[in-house]
């Protein structure tokens, strides 16, 4: 679920799956995504196959539906700072929601930030959604309707359905529904390589005052992109924790065994690649609260790609009208985000379009891995390119 900010992400994923993704403190206040939220659901199909609908339409008269796919969102904060974010979870996406709302003119600066994310990333599948048709006119809204279709010319989602809707009256949600499960098909995965995940997000799920004796471990969360995980496999995270003493910090792996599993909000034995998973854990909660372990890779000991602390990418830069993007220079601070790890890097050498960066805390990725680029430009952190490691 990717748009600029405030253009109804996070109500159209209430809308799609019940569930409001907004739950941080600040989050609330702010009134914007600020992690990222998750969201599971299904989606059903009426038994004549004329028609769709969410899971809380289908259970108001369940002898006319039947379940026709799972699906997991991930809205991603559309605030241009916390892009890093957004370009995390891209990661584990299988196809996208571009969310633009209908009573400001398109495209707005994230709109187009985000488009050229996915593309960079090879989502083929993108819907767009038209949301906030009830604040508007029809000829408005047809206005609206030409600007989306003219700023998505020439991109490789010129022909991406267009459907209208009003996320906070549920208007139109069902065709929604429809066009999703007609035109992001479900990717074949393969199941016998050795299991791999990203984590996205690690809780503390403990109460303030809850007894030490019943005190649970940290919870994992992410999504298997290959393999499958079953309770009581042992696993390891990199690059794992960090640890400061006075001389230096150092990455150290975790080892944990899977105490549980949780998949679409119900405890499985196994868990498959596709959708958000939940991963019970014996890790002190401490350690994996507030998204601490966030960034890393989790799979069984051995299979994993290399811890690296210093990378050389193949990059080129975003063009983009209204931004200066001069090239890259030696010594200059970048954040580079693979996977779903984010880390500060400094440029140590450039040769052609190769970047050679040291990083300030290591990453676990594979060769090949498409990577973006923010960097300071002017006073704002911008996604200034992408690159692929080498």
């Amino acid at each position: 679920m990717v748009g600029h900010v405030d253009h109804g992400k996070t109500s159209l994923t209430k809308a799609l799956t019940g569930k409001w993704t907004d739950t941080h403190s600040e989050e609330l206040k702010r009134g914007i995504t600020i992690k990222i939220g998750y969201a599971d659901t299904t989606f059903y199909k009426s038994k004549d196959g004329g028609s769709y609908a969410t899971q809380m339409e289908a259970s108001k008269d369940k002898e006319k539906w039947e379940a026709a796919r799972h699906v997991s969102f991930i809205d991603a904060p559309g605030h241009e700072t916390l892009m890093t974010t957004a370009i995390a979870a891209s990661s584990i996406i299988d196809g996208a929601l571009l969310v633009i709302a209908a009573n400001e003119p398109c495209p707005q600066p994230q709109t187009e930030e985000h488009l050229q994310v996915l593309n960079v990333l090879g989502i083929k599948h993108v819907v767009v959604v038209q949301n906030k048709i009830d604040l508007v006119s029809k000829e408005k809204a047809i206005e609206n309707y030409r600007q989306i279709k003219k700023f998505l010319e020439g991109s490789a989602y010129a022909n991406a359905p267009i459907i209208p809707v009003s996320a906070n009256y549920n208007a139109n949600i069902d065709k929604l529904v429809e066009t999703i499960e007609k035109c992001i098909p479900t990717p074949k995965r393969d199941e016998s390589l050795p299991a791999r995940m990203y984590v996205a997000r690690s809780f503390d799920v403990n109460k303030p005052g809850t007894e030490i004796s019943k005190i649970k471990g940290g919870v994992l969360g992410g999504s298997l992109i290959q393999g499958k995980l079953k309770i009581g496999d042992e696993v390891e995270m990199l690059p794992g924790i960090s640890k400061k003493t006075k001389e230096k910090e150092t990455v150290e792996p975790i080892v944990i065994t899977v105490e549980g599993l949780m998949a679409g909000g119900e405890p499985v034995q196994e868990a498959r690649p596709g959708g958000l998973i939940g991963i019970a854990t014996k890790l002190d909660p401490a350690v994996a609260k507030s998204d601490h372990l966030a960034g890393n890779m989790l799979g069984k000991k051995g299979t994993l790609p290399p811890v690296l602390q210093e990378l050389e990418l193949e990059y080129s830069l975003l063009k983009r009208e209204g931004l200066e993007n001069p090239p890259l220079k030696i010594g200059e601070p970048i954040v580079i985000s693979a996977g779903t790890a984010t880390s500060v890097g400094a440029i140590v050498k450039l040769k052609g379009n190769c970047a050679f960066v040291r990083l300030k805390r290591p990453i676990c990725a594979e060769k090949e891995s498409k990577v973006a680029i923010t960097r300071r430009l002017g006073q704002r952190w911008r996604l200034a390119g992408f690159g692929a490691l080498k």
